[in-house]
């Protein structure tokens, strides 16, 4: 799939491109050959508009560029004379020829391409003239003008393919880093689920071999009361990614919102033989949901909780940080966490030990807890550094 969207994505640049570089290049023919016509008839008007003197038929104006000559002619279109430098004017069948055809067209100029001549007729009533102009230097310019713009075309066809195929490999990489996240998360989810599916059936099995049925049930209710919080949770990243958890903000007193929502932790870290320190500055107040200001609280010390060491201390700090800003800290002690293992934490499913060892969650707390931060507006991020794991929350 990765592979079709880049092909598309250079197509559609290819073509997008290759219609501006002929639009461009056209343009500049066409102004270039409209300028050399424009300039050409300027010359033979005024050409046509002076009579040719016998005594210098030879040499041209200021504003004579293009080799030429001028036949006039009498009230019936016969050759009266003929004058110009460059051309021997001395073939009266060639130049009677020219003048025939000159005369049959409708138009006052235009070009007789199997001579190379652009011509000019002047009608006036004591002034009755053609003016012939050659169109050699013309059409050798405008040649080599398509020819340089053929490679010019060539060149930047070229190059823009080569910048559309590592532009497609950058515009894509969210897309396939998005893909190999949802067929990870399809996979992650499916393990997650298996368990206490092989559980409940299992369970289930036994119950109706008559083995100890109170216990089975047990076993079975457990088994679906983890299969419902995973489902919650992967329901609300759903709501996330959609971006309906922003709904309902409101002004936040966060200070009181923090102690209401570590109040219930401080007996659980007592009975786990662990510590729970806070400082929470008063009076912070924030544009927030409060459940889920609350949640995030909850996530990080009950990440606390599980991966304390014995005997270890967390600390929960809501501060000022700078006018406007405040930041929100849990650090514990415990297992070190590896500096490229400190951005996985926030991936879904994502655990730092290889072993996926059951311990009530599912990997998920870290990724809620980012995505209600995002949903703020805030960034977070993880620290390790001398035993003390932390996590930062600032908005």
């Amino acid at each position: 799939m990765i592979k079709k969207l880049r092909m598309k994505f250079v197509a559609v640049n290819m073509v997008i491109a290759t219609v501006m570089l002929c639009v461009i290049l056209g343009m500049v023919y066409s102004f270039t050959s409209g300028g050399l016509e424009r300039e050409s008839l300027n010359m033979m008007y005024n050409i046509a508009s002076h009579p040719i003197g016998l005594g210098t038929p030879d040499i041209p104006g200021e504003d004579v560029r293009l080799p030429y000559f001028k036949i006039q002619l009498g009230p019936s279109g016969e050759l009266i004379t003929a004058g110009g430098g460059y051309y021997d004017l001395t073939d009266h069948d060639f130049l009677e020829n020219l003048i025939d055809t000159a005369l049959k067209s409708p138009k006052n100029f235009g070009v007789l391409k199997e001579y190379k001549l652009r011509y000019y007729r002047m009608d006036d009533l004591m002034n009755h003239c053609i003016v012939f102009a050659d169109m050699s230097s013309e059409l050798m310019t405008l040649h080599h003008l398509l020819k340089h713009s053929l490679i010019v075309g060539m060149a930047g066809f070229l190059l823009l393919l080569a910048i559309s195929i590592w532009l497609s490999g950058w515009a894509v990489r969210p897309v396939e880093r998005a893909w190999k996240q949802q067929k990870q998360f399809v996979a992650d989810a499916s393990h997650e689920l298996k368990t206490p599916l092989t559980v409940i059936l299992t369970s289930a099995q036994l119950v109706k071999q008559g083995e100890d049925q109170s216990r089975m049930l047990d076993h079975i209710q457990d088994m679906a009361g983890q299969m419902k919080g995973l489902l919650e949770q992967l329901l609300w990243l759903a709501r996330a990614d959609d971006g309906r958890i922003q709904e309902g903000k409101k002004l936040v007193d966060c200070s009181q919102e923090t102690n209401e929502a570590a109040l219930p932790y401080e007996p659980v870290f007592f009975e786990h033989g662990l510590e729970l320190e806070t400082e929470i500055a008063d009076g912070i107040q924030i544009m927030a949901i409060p459940t889920q200001w609350k949640r995030l609280v909850e996530i990080f010390l009950d990440n606390a909780l599980k991966y304390s060491s014995a005997g270890g201390k967390t600390r929960l700090i809501l501060e000022k940080t700078r006018p406007g800003h405040c930041r929100l800290t849990a650090a514990n002690q415990g297992e070190p966490i590896e500096e490229g293992q400190l951005n996985s934490l926030f991936d879904r499913f994502y655990r730092a030990e290889p072993s996926r060892t059951r311990d009530g969650g599912f990997g998920l707390g870290l990724s809620i807890a980012k995505s209600i931060v995002e949903a703020h507006g805030g960034k977070i991020w993880a620290e390790s550094k001398e035993g003390v794991n932390s996590f930062f929350v600032e908005l």
